[in-house]
Formats: structure tokens, sequence, C-alpha cells
């Protein structure tokens, strides 16, 4: 029994220590509180080259992935530079996960949220048109920026922050669209919600033009998911772009290391096809 408290102790202390800290501020970017008081949480706007309070400029909201469980706003900070080399203003948000606040895909949801909701509220002082408003996410980030796109107040959340309008555009990729029992991506962690949260069951019937980009080798959240998000889309006649990365994982901007300047690529493009990209508007 006197060699298992050491032990126990030290097991304690590696898991700890293996829960990343949750970043306070990110090199480049001002950090504002979304929301305050108990369940506070911060996001990272990251400005363009001659950014000026009067502009009125798009913006791109980029949520980072982690299965609702891990991950930080360093995973997403580099969509947001992307965005501010652009010429948009780029914020990269954190939202609550299971690891570092021993929360469900639910609070997550509600951050996803709450955070929209704050841009547009803040857009004046930001320099943002809050009609130009793009927002993406990888992975469990996909899952819930489609949820910022979509009216209903999923079970977590609160009415009053919703969001007041959609955003003008969505970005995925590798992105989580269905959490049913049926056939959904992990439904197990959503209890009696799966169906609830599962954005490929909840669309609006106007949903924002969107960018798909996922891998047909993806064996963590099926190719055939962005399928069925797709011919959803279609069915309520929405726009919808589906790019395949041809024996891209989930993975697929790591295994595929060109993959990442093409997906910025496209989803440059794609931008500047809905008029997110380019000069700010006066």
């Amino acid at each position: 029994m006197k060699f298992l408290l050491p032990f126990l102790v030290c097991v304690a202390s590696a898991l700890a220590a293996a829960v990343p800290p949750t970043p306070t501020t990110l090199p480049g970017a001002e950090t504002f509180a979304y929301r305050e008081g108990e369940a506070s949480m911060l996001l990272h706007v990251f400005k363009p080259v001659g950014w000026k309070a009067t502009d009125r400029r798009p913006a791109l909201v980029f949520f980072f992935g982690g299965g609702w469980n891990t991950g930080t706003p360093e995973k997403s900070a580099g969509w947001a530079r992307f965005a501010a080399k652009n010429g948009m203003v780029g914020i990269a948000p954190d939202y609550r996960t299971r690891q570092r606040f021993n929360t469900s895909p639910l609070e997550s949801v509600a951050d996803s949220r709450a955070a929209l909701r704050w841009v547009q509220d803040h857009a004046a002082e930001l320099g943002i048109d809050v009609a130009r408003i793009a927002v993406g996410g990888n992975s469990a980030g996909g899952h819930v920026a489609l949820w910022t796109a979509i009216a209903t107040t999923p079970p977590g959340s609160s009415p009053r922050e919703a969001p007041l309008t959609q955003p003008a555009a969505l970005l995925l990729f590798s992105a989580v669209s269905d959490t049913s029992m049926l056939a959904g991506y992990t439904p197990r962690r959503f209890g009696e919600h799966a169906t609830a949260l599962s954005p490929l069951h909840q669309l609006d019937s106007k949903m924002p033009p969107t960018l798909a980009v996922h891998g047909d080798a993806d064996k963590t959240v099926p190719f055939s998911q962005a399928v069925a998000l797709g011919e959803k889309y279609q069915q309520t006649n929405n726009s919808y772009e589906l790019v395949v990365v041809p024996g891209g994982s989930h993975a697929f901007s790591t295994d595929l290391p060109e993959w990442r300047t093409k997906a910025q690529s496209m989803a440059r493009d794609f931008l500047a096809r809905h008029g997110l990209i380019g000069t700010p508007a006066r």
C-alpha cells in the first residue's frame, strides 16, 4: 500500500500534464471574452494590414476540431491568419471541450452560437460588415459551424445567445454533419439529444452557400456524411460544393501536404465568388 499512493499521485500528475492549457492570448491577435462569468470563453481576432475601426470588412470565424473532446484555438488560428492575409477579419474562438472543461458536445454547440452572436453584436467596433461573416470549421468544428447557421435553438443552448442572422457562407473540412442514432458519428456522446444535435436532421430550408472538402478515405468521419449533407442541400435548392480529396484521410492536409495549399486556394476562390474577399465595403 505504501507504494500505491506515490504511484497514484504520479498517474494523476501525468494526466493533468496531458491536458493542454487554455490559451489566453495568441500571437498577432487581440483577445476578447465573448461570454463572461462562470462559463467565460475567449475568442482571438486577427486584423488585416490597414484595418481601421471604420472599415466594414468581411470576416471569417473558424472553429477547431477535436471530437468535442480536445483542441484549442491554436488549431484554428491558421485559418484566422489566412483570412487576415486576404483582407478579412479572422477570428479563432475557443469553445468548451471535454478534456479541458469536462463538458459535452451540447456546450460546444452552445459556445459556437454564442461566439458568432458576440461577433455580430460587436461588428461595428471590430470593423466588420455583419452581412459578410463566413463561418468555418474542421471535423467537430465543422459540426458547431453548421449549428451557427441553423435557426432552431438546440438542446443545451440559450435563445438569448442565438446568432442574429445566418453566416454569409460556410466552409467545412472533414466535417461531422450527422450525429443521429441511426447512422451518425459517435451518437452516444450526445445521449438522448443525438438527433436533435445532428445538423443533417435540423437544417433550415434556406442555408448559406457551403463549401465542403472531404477525403474519400476518411475512416473517422465517413465521406458518406459529406455526400448525404449535399443531397439534403440539393433537396432544398441550397448551394453546396463538395470537393473530394482522392485517398484523403480525416487529416488529409497532413497526409497529403499539397492539399493544405489546395484547400486554401479553393476557400479563397469560394469566398471571392460570394463577395467575401476583396476591398472593404464603405
